[in-house]
């Protein structure tokens, strides 16, 4: 769900927050970020914001490439949990890092548009679009400090890169209760893998969103105050 992390009441963890003040920083070198493929150069991503496969249903604002973008503590840190991931036969898969203050906007005005519900089925089958802004999406996003992410578990076969994606109970920004980290509404099998998700991001200090199950920031945040705008290319 998206991670409306400033969008949604997460999407991706909508953020409570005060709004931070946006850097001029133009780009992820001048923010102080760095892409997460510079530590672990083969890290599975599939960053929907950069194409249509997404809950808007088309290319996301801000975002020109599939890349992700993280405060370099931030990257280090999840660095270590895919290392620790990978010696007992797991990967991540990333969704989405660093999200540009733009990208923030577009989802907003997405929300507002109540004539587009072609992604009603797929993402939010369950609520009316008129509930996702506020609830679900809100006007500022922690993902836009660069030090949030949305990711899920990769499950791979012993001596092979062959892997695939844990069940979960829900796809990745699905608004609806069901994606809660401990809803009782998933069975024993996907909450535990969910639990080993949040385990294995815990272990490095990374704290879960208890909305959304792929949400993760580490804390404390390394700027809390501040936002990025930078396009993701």
């Amino acid at each position: 769900m998206v991670t409306f992390v400033a969008i949604l009441a997460c999407v991706g963890c909508a953020t409570r927050s005060e709004a931070p003040t946006v850097s001029a920083a133009p780009t992820a070198e001048a923010a102080g970020m760095v892409d997460i493929r510079s530590l672990v150069p083969d890290i599975d991503t599939d960053i929907r914001y950069a194409g249509s496969d997404n809950f808007v249903g088309a290319p996301v604002t801000g975002y020109e490439a599939p890349r992700c973008y993280l405060l370099h503590p931030v990257a280090q840190a999840l660095q270590r949990v895919e290392q620790a991931l990978r010696e007992d036969g797991y990967r991540l898969r990333i969704y989405d890092c660093y999200r540009p203050v733009r990208a923030v906007r577009h989802f907003v005005a997405w929300a507002g548009d109540l004539d587009d519900q072609h992604t009603k089925p797929r993402y939010y089958p369950h609520i009316d679009k008129s509930a996702l802004l506020g609830d679900y999406i809100a006007a500022s996003s922690g993902h836009s400090r660069g030090a949030t992410v949305d990711l899920t578990l990769l499950q791979c076969e012993t001596g092979t890169t062959s892997c695939r994606p844990l069940d979960m109970g829900t796809d990745f920004d699905f608004f609806d209760a069901t994606a809660h980290t401990d809803t009782p509404q998933v069975t024993p099998p996907q909450r535990e893998n969910r639990q080993r998700l949040r385990a294995a991001m815990q272990a490095q200090g990374l704290r879960n969103y208890p909305l959304e199950w792929w949400h993760y920031t580490l804390r404390p945040e390394p700027a809390p105050t501040v936002a990025y705008d930078f396009p993701v290319r």
